[in-house]
Parts: C-alpha cells; sequence; structure tokens
C-alpha cells in the first residue's frame, strides 16, 4: 500500500492551528453569526460550522504528520497517495478563504488577538518548540552524516543551526504581563456583564441582568434606545444608518409575527406600549447562540421563552436594589433629546447617582452640568486626557498589556471589553485591568487567581536549563549518528575489501593452474 505523505508537503499547513485559535476565541462567536443573519435573514449557526471543519482539517494534517514521522524513523520511503494530495489542496484552499475572509471582516479588531495569546503562552509554547527540535534533531542529524554532498550538508547544518538558535534564545523577546513579581500582582478585575448575563439567559432582559447577578458583577452593561413615546428600553441592535433594511427588533424579538405587514425605522417607530407587545427570549432557545441553552432547567427554559422588552426603569430599580452600577450605550436617531430623556429617568429612578457610569460621549457637557455625580467614562484615551478623566472604557485589544501597566500607575480606572475567555482574563489581570465587560460572568466569577505567575528570575533560569538540557541531548544524539555512520562505512569497506581478496585469490590459482 503506497504511503500516506511526504513529509515536505507539511509546512504549507501550518495556518490550520493558527486560524482555529482565531475562530474559537478571538473572532466573537455571536459576531459571526450576527453577520450570517444580516446576510441571509435568518439564524444559522455558522461559527459552529466553520470550527467542526477547520478542527477536522487539523486533526487530518496531525495525523499525516505522525504517520510521515513514523515512516521516517523507520526508514520508509515518502509517497504521497493522490487522494491525499487532493485533500490538502482542497484543505490549503478553505484554510486560505478562511484567514482572507477573517483578515478582511475583523482583521482590525481581532488579528492584534495573536500577540496577545503569544504573551500568554509564549514561554510554555518555546518549551514545547525545544522539546520537538530536541526529537527531530536524530532525522536531522541522520540526513546529515547519510549526506555525501558538503554542499548540502552545509545547507542541513546552516538552516537547522538557525532554526535551534530563534528557538533557544526565543524567551529573550517574550514579553508578556505574567513574567512578574507575585506582590505586583493586583486585585482581581471587577466583572461587568454585559447585557447581562447572555450566555445563560436572553441578552438585555431582566432574566440576563438577574442570572449576571449571580456572578457578583459590579455593574450591568446594556444598550440603551427611545421609543416614539419617549420611554427609554434595553436593545442592541438598531439601523445605525437610518435604513429599512437594518436588523433592528428583528433578531431577538418575535417583530415579523407581531407586526407581520410594518417595516420599523429605528426605535422612534414604536411605542413602549408597541415594544411590550414582543417576545425577547424565545429566539435564545431556538437559536442557542452561546451552545448553552441546553444547561438550564424547563423552569429556566421556560423563563427565558416568555422574557419581554424592559425598559431602563426596570433596569435602574434592580440595579439600586443590589448597589450594582450601570453603563449603557446610548442608540437613537435624535441624541440630544434622547439623552435629555435617558438623564431624567435616572434622575427619577431614585438610584444613586455614583452608580451610574456613564459612556455615551453625546452631550456629555450637559450629562456633567445636570447630574455631576455621574462617573464619566470615555471610549478613548484622548478624548479622556482632554476632559482630565480617570475612567476609560476600551477593547481589550486596543490597548497593550504594557500601556495598560502605565494607566493604572497614573490612577486611571481601565474596563476593558468583551473578554470572554478565562486565559485573556488571566494575562489582562497580570496586566493589571481594573474591569472587564464580559459575557461569561459564570467562567469567570470562581478565577481566585491568574493561570499562571512567574519570577522573571525564575523563568531565565528554567529557560535556560532547558536549553542546555536539550543541547547536550542533540550532541549525544548527534555523536551516535556519526558513529554509527562510521561502523557503516567500515563494514561496506571491509565487504568490499574481502571481494576484492577473494578475487585477486581466484585469479591467481586460475594462473597457477
Amino acid at each position: 500500500m503506497r504511503m500516506l505523505l511526504a513529509l515536505p508537503r507539511l509546512p504549507r499547513l501550518a495556518a490550520v492551528p493558527v486560524l482555529d485559535v482565531l475562530l474559537s476565541g478571538r473572532v466573537q462567536r455571536q459576531g459571526g453569526t450576527e453577520l450570517a443573519f444580516r446576510l441571509m435573514g435568518h439564524w444559522v449557526n455558522w461559527f459552529m460550522v466553520l470550527v467542526i471543519v477547520y478542527a477536522v482539517i487539523s486533526c487530518y494534517c496531525v495525523l499525516l504528520l505522525v504517520f510521515a514521522l513514523i515512516q521516517a524513523a523507520l526508514k520508509a520511503p515518502l509517497d504521497l497517495h493522490w487522494i491525499h494530495m487532493i485533500f490538502l489542496f482542497c484543505g490549503l484552499i478553505l484554510i486560505t478563504c478562511g484567514v482572507t475572509g477573517i483578515s478582511l471582516k475583523w482583521g482590525e479588531r481581532e488579528l492584534p488577538v495573536v500577540p496577545l495569546s503569544l504573551q500568554a503562552t509564549g514561554p510554555f509554547l518555546q518549551f514545547g518548540a525545544v522539546g520537538a527540535l530536541t526529537l527531530l534533531s536524530w532525522l536531522v542529524f541522520q540526513s546529515f552524516h547519510r549526506t555525501q554532498k558538503a554542499r548540502s550538508k552545509l545547507l542541513i547544518a546552516v538552516v537547522f543551526g538557525g532554526v535551534s538558535a530563534a528557538i533557544f534564545m526565543w524567551p529573550c523577546f517574550i514579553r508578556s504581563p505574567c513574567l512578574m513579581a507575585k506582590s505586583d500582582l493586583l486585585d482581581k478585575p471587577k466583572l461587568l456583564g454585559h447585557r447581562g448575563a447572555p450566555m445563560l439567559a436572553p441578552e438585555n432582559t431582566m432574566m440576563s441582568f438577574n442570572r449576571s447577578l449571580g456572578c457578583g458583577v459590579a455593574a450591568f452593561e446594556t444598550d440603551v434606545q427611545v421609543s416614539k413615546d419617549r420611554e427609554p428600553f434595553l436593545m442592541h441592535d438598531y439601523n445605525g444608518d437610518g435604513s429599512k433594511k437594518g436588523e433592528f427588533l428583528l433578531r431577538t424579538t418575535n417583530v415579523r409575527e407581531v407586526f407581520p405587514n410594518q417595516s420599523f425605522r429605528d426605535s422612534a417607530s414604536l411605542t413602549w406600549k408597541e415594544l411590550q407587545r414582543l417576545n425577547a427570549g424565545e429566539w435564545f432557545l431556538k437559536t442557542d447562540p452561546f451552545r448553552t441553552a441546553s444547561q438550564l432547567s424547563r423552569r429556566e427554559q421556560e423563563a427565558a421563552r416568555n422574557q419581554s422588552v424592559p425598559s431602563l426603569m426596570q433596569l435602574l430599580r434592580l440595579a439600586q436594589r443590589h448597589n450594582v452600577s450601570v453603563i449603557f450605550d446610548l442608540y437613537s436617531p435624535n441624541q440630544h433629546n434622547d439623552t435629555i430623556d435617558v438623564v431624567d429617568t435616572i434622575l427619577r429612578s431614585g438610584i444613586e447617582p455614583s452608580l451610574i457610569l456613564w459612556l455615551p460621549s453625546a452631550q456629555r457637557r450637559y450629562v456633567s452640568a445636570t447630574a455631576p455625580s455621574f462617573i464619566q467614562y470615555y471610549a478613548s484615551e484622548q478624548e479622556m486626557l482632554d476632559n482630565g478623566g480617570k475612567h476609560l472604557n476600551m477593547r481589550y485589544s486596543n490597548l497593550s498589556t504594557q500601556k495598560i501597566r502605565e494607566l493604572r500607575r497614573s490612577n486611571v480606572t481601565v474596563n476593558l471589553w468583551t473578554v470572554n475567555e478565562p486565559w485573556l482574563f488571566s494575562l489582562l489581570w497580570c496586566a493589571g485591568a481594573s474591569s472587564v465587560t464580559t459575557n461569561a460572568c459564570h467562567l469567570l466569577k470562581d478565577m481566585e487567581r491568574p493561570h499562571w505567575t512567574m519570577e522573571p528570575r525564575e523563568y531565565r533560569l528554567i529557560w535556560i536549563s532547558v536549553d542546555a538540557v536539550s543541547v547536550v541531548i542533540m550532541a549525544i544524539l548527534c555523536y551516535i549518528q556519526r558513529k554509527k555512520r562510521e561502523r557503516q562505512k567500515g563494514y561496506s569497506h571491509q565487504q568490499d575489501g574481502d571481494a576484492a581478496s577473494f578475487l585477486l585469490c581466484t585469479v591467481m590459482t586460475r594462473h597457477v593452474s
């Protein structure tokens, strides 16, 4: 049977795990699904489809690599079957399309996550790379000693030496915030419930915010719009350009069933009474955006199914009862009047003004004058500095870990959004983030410490020791391969000598005869 693959073809597939990492962690799960909804008009969980496809491709490539290494160790010829050529070509096309699509659609937002992931895993990736290099060195030394041409030997030596030097010296370029003295670790960042607890209940519903209270959130994060009769309510999706072909109400309510022959331009197209007729929870059970609906009990599923669109006043009263802060984005076609109505609603609710973390930039002067006790949060560092503020709310990938530390040293409160993965939360904890906005408060609430921290001196000692052990092992392997090759050459020369002696004796015997 022809063997499965030729080893030199495998490096082309190195992008597979990178793409899988981008899909699984750093491209927001709901973002891709929402995009599919806007394009197709109905819910399809393409995120899970892509994860499955690329997981299969990754496993396939790993298996081929393992079989190739086994073949090389057994000195069997490497021969790639034409079927695998087709599979590899198709996989390469899928990978290229996936990387291109992610780069075009989410490149500016998500690609900066790659260096963050390297900060979190870099020290351990280097240890793994040293181990892999040590194991593969046996095959490299074998090829080196077998090769007869001086140029080939030089090429192998230069390439292997360069790769080895890069791997051994990699830690010199690692800048991870978790390489720190344990005494420098700040308190655990506070958790802000992004639209409540959207993995446990329909987003921006009272059930969702109540579930987030169980996670011990310090604040509710939400989105506010104002109805036709001037009632602020909670809803994320809106038509930012004012067009009729947006997603307002379509994704998270049954507006098509309640108003089948109507199209709503924006929040000012409906009264509060009309909004209350909508169901804001059944979509969660149907689409299961985070694959968590099955974890709900029957009672919880029934409660989720009967959720309605809540008003801002309802949320403020809940926050007041539990002494929880509120931070929100304001989406509206009429920023001036809507800001006035929202501020008026907050003041009428009776909530402690210091619990309001004001984020909208429109009419900020009016808000500061009308409600000076509101805590002003800014979406950019420059805006914060221009206004003399001390509170910053930014996407986690828009601030380097070093910048976060600098801001904290300047007594700036830094909130980062949207942090859903424990490894990312751990990294930002090491960096000194004050708080994070998250969809996964139930996953982060039980973390008592970062995944890892290490003293820089301790890490240097470990990586130098690992490198030294690797060099010693590779030197031994090289020596063994050299001696093995010398014995093979000696045996070959002995066989040639015996054959020559036999031939000489035969000729001489015949001559004497």
